[in-house]
């Protein structure tokens, strides 16, 4: 039975250096044609969602998706959810990084990921774990339970929430898909997080809206952050 906020995580529209096999970073790339489609796309499944708050990475390219998804949104940057500081990697070939010493230590063991004259995979994972829980805390008290509010970041932020959400390593994280345009949907309840859909790119989004319950006695019904054992009844369709 929820009876927290649901969190909806959506990474922006492919870009022109997602097309050009690049490291964007924090430069200001935009969507390109197929990431604005992406976009529009995205709008018409979340359109029929009550969302809560809408907050944003300040980078273009989630501002675009937004405007394009979520035209009467009034999104609210959230300097935690910008993406990983690539420093000197920013704008370079995923190609000739992937020659660097530093591209295993990327892949097998990110947790100790430094990157030259740029932020730690480590750093960027705990502002962006921080910058969620504080919003959902925050929208819980406001709006209560059921509301349901949308955060729009990049992959790799994402991934790294995604990952504490249900407890591994930030080393495990690249196991972790997260296309473009492309939704995951958290919940926080006291006791831990549930991962109630992951990189949907398709398909009907209104059964992530919790139902409002009936008032009961709290002895006749489980605690919020109890699972459902034997998988439970899913999402209202």
């Amino acid at each position: 039975m929820v009876r927290v906020a649901t969190l909806l995580l959506l990474r922006h529209g492919r870009t022109t250096a997602n097309a050009d096999g690049g490291l964007a970073g924090r430069q200001p790339v935009e969507l390109d044609d197929t990431g604005r489609a992406q976009a529009s796309a995205v709008g018409e499944r979340l359109g029929g969602l009550p969302l809560a708050a809408v907050v944003t990475s300040p980078l273009i390219r989630c501002r675009q998706t937004l405007e394009l998804a979520l035209p009467q949104a009034v999104p609210v940057v959230e300097d935690g959810l910008i993406e990983c500081g690539y420093g000197t990697w920013e704008g370079q070939p995923l190609k000739k990084l992937a020659k660097e010493p530093l591209w295993a230590v990327v892949q097998q063991h990110p947790s100790a990921a430094v990157f030259p004259e740029g932020e730690s995979m480590a750093q960027m994972a705990a502002r962006a774990v921080a910058a969620v829980r504080a919003w959902d805390a925050r929208i819980t008290a406001e709006h209560g339970p059921e509301a349901v509010w949308l955060a729009c970041g990049h992959g790799d932020v994402i991934k790294a929430i995604v990952a504490d959400a249900i407890g591994v390593h930030l080393d495990l994280f690249q196991r972790i898909v997260v296309d473009p345009a492309s939704v995951t949907a958290i919940r926080y309840t006291p006791l831990r997080p549930f991962l109630v859909r992951l990189n949907d790119v398709g398909g009907d989004l209104t059964g992530l809206v919790p139902p409002v319950r009936k008032r009961r006695r709290r002895a006749t019904r489980p605690a919020d952050s109890d699972a459902a054992v034997g998988g439970g009844a899913g999402g209202a369709r």
